[in-house]
């Protein structure tokens, strides 16, 4: 089975794009997860989840103590 050099410049440029986005994911996960550690476990929460929207009956900071 012959293979063309256009179908293999293709597989290439797919395999180069698909390593390249996951390269560039790693990257930012590792930086989101290094600014959390910074910041501390009172916001980790607003860090991870920017756009959720939390009611402030269940906000609570500190230790949790049972009722």
């Amino acid at each position: 089975m012959k293979v063309n050099k256009k179908t293999t410049l293709s597989l290439l440029a797919i395999a180069t794009i698909g390593i390249v986005y996951y390269v560039v994911s790693k990257k930012k996960n590792r930086k989101k997860l290094t600014r959390i550690a910074e910041e501390g476990y009172e916001i980790a929460h607003d860090i991870l989840f920017p756009n959720k929207i939390v009611s402030e009956k269940k906000l609570h900071y500190g230790p949790v103590l049972p009722e």
